[in-house]
């Protein structure tokens, strides 16, 4: 009774992952998602596995697809599209992720929804956008990481670009909308009009460039691969030990005087060629080798509990590179003292652990 969005209704036209995601995150705030599916073979991440449960679903359609409910419906038949419309009729929000256009010409686009409930918000999620000249074209996360250029910057600085380990572009496109879906609910509240609202993966993308994007367009600095390093701060990367890496994240010179002081090197952040940020991005070349070899010889050989707990009260910028299974995923990272992970009642009754949106949200998966 408390979820902000317990009062509205999210018909689902999505699939695969931006649209997805962006329609779970409203479903986690209490909204009813009704997720709209293809007879027979429903969303195509259903098949993406393994792992997939023991009752076949795959562990990638659950764990963006909880907290909806779903309905099969063929929009090539007229009787198809009128369930569309009379769902719609009744739905605050409306999501779709079809080529631009496809929707329209079959009676189902926002001019065509809207009639009859003028304060319907409707999102739209394309590859490349409504217009231009890869509008028609499907879009994929690997495909579009790469056109707007984060394989570019992500790999090893003399190796070959790679993609991120997780789909951040369709992610990142997801949350995107759902930020829109929630301006444009505002609106409507206000004016009791609704609002058309899209994204795109390509847009999300060149978003996300940050400030990489920002060196190219001031500075004319082009993007490059660090590896784990940061092309602005320095230390701020993983180093090897000898038994795996630790990963340094030195923000300030504050920060950087205290890992110097852990490692036993006090004297390198007296000397005038790392006492800046600046100074120590401009001598990096210097300054890295030395602190490699200090994570090999002061901090492989101490238990990682006693490297964690001298760092952890000391700053916030220090930790071991860990798999899931060791990281602890599922019981929070070290010393937070809150879970990652929620159970979620899937079908046939089946209980699954799945990521947590939000550490008080309780309810079950009903896709």
């Amino acid at each position: 009774q408390t979820l902000a969005l317990r009062h509205i209704r999210v018909l689902d036209l999505s699939r695969v992952l931006a649209g997805p995601f962006c329609t779970m995150q409203l479903g986690d705030a209490g909204a009813d998602v009704i997720k709209v599916e293809r007879p027979g073979t429903g969303d195509e991440t259903r098949k993406w596995g393994p792992p997939f449960t023991a009752s076949g679903e795959s562990a990638y359609f659950l764990g963006v697809n909880r907290n909806k409910r779903s309905v099969a419906v063929d929009f090539a038949t007229p009787r198809g599209r009128d369930i569309v419309r009379a769902l719609a009729s009744s739905a605050d929000v409306v999501v779709e992720n079809f080529l631009p256009g496809k929707l329209e010409k079959l009676g189902l686009g926002y001019a065509d929804l809207r009639k009859g409930n003028e304060r319907l918000v409707y999102c739209s999620l394309t590859g490349f956008g409504q217009t231009g000249p890869y509008a028609a074209r499907g879009g994929y996360d690997v495909v579009v990481s790469a056109i707007a250029g984060l394989m570019g910057i992500t790999g090893p600085q003399d190796g070959a670009p790679c993609k991120v380990g997780v789909a951040m572009t369709d992610l990142a496109t997801g949350l995107f909308a759902h930020g829109a879906i929630l301006t444009a609910l505002l609106h409507a509240q206000r004016t009791g009009q609704g609002q058309y609202v899209s994204t795109s993966l390509l847009e999300a993308q060149v978003a996300l460039l940050a400030n990489i994007g920002s060196n190219y367009l001031i500075g004319g600095r082009e993007g490059r691969r660090w590896g784990t390093a940061h092309e602005s701060i320095v230390p701020y990367q993983a180093f090897e030990t000898a038994d795996g890496h630790v990963v340094v994240g030195c923000g300030n010179d504050a920060q950087f005087k205290v890992f110097c002081g852990i490692v036993g090197r006090l004297d390198l952040a007296e000397d005038q060629r790392f006492t800046t940020n600046a100074l120590r991005v401009a001598n990096r070349n210097q300054l890295i080798p030395q602190l490699q070899k200090e994570c090999v010889t002061v901090v492989a050989p101490c238990p990682i509990r006693t490297v964690v707990q001298l760092t952890y009260g000391a700053a916030a910028f220090f930790s071991f590179l860990f798999s899931l299974a060791p990281s602890g995923f599922g019981k929070g990272p070290p010393r937070t003292g809150w879970s990652c992970l929620t159970e979620q009642n899937c079908p046939l009754g089946r209980s699954t652990p799945l990521p947590r949106y939000s550490p008080t949200r309780k309810s079950s998966t009903r896709t």
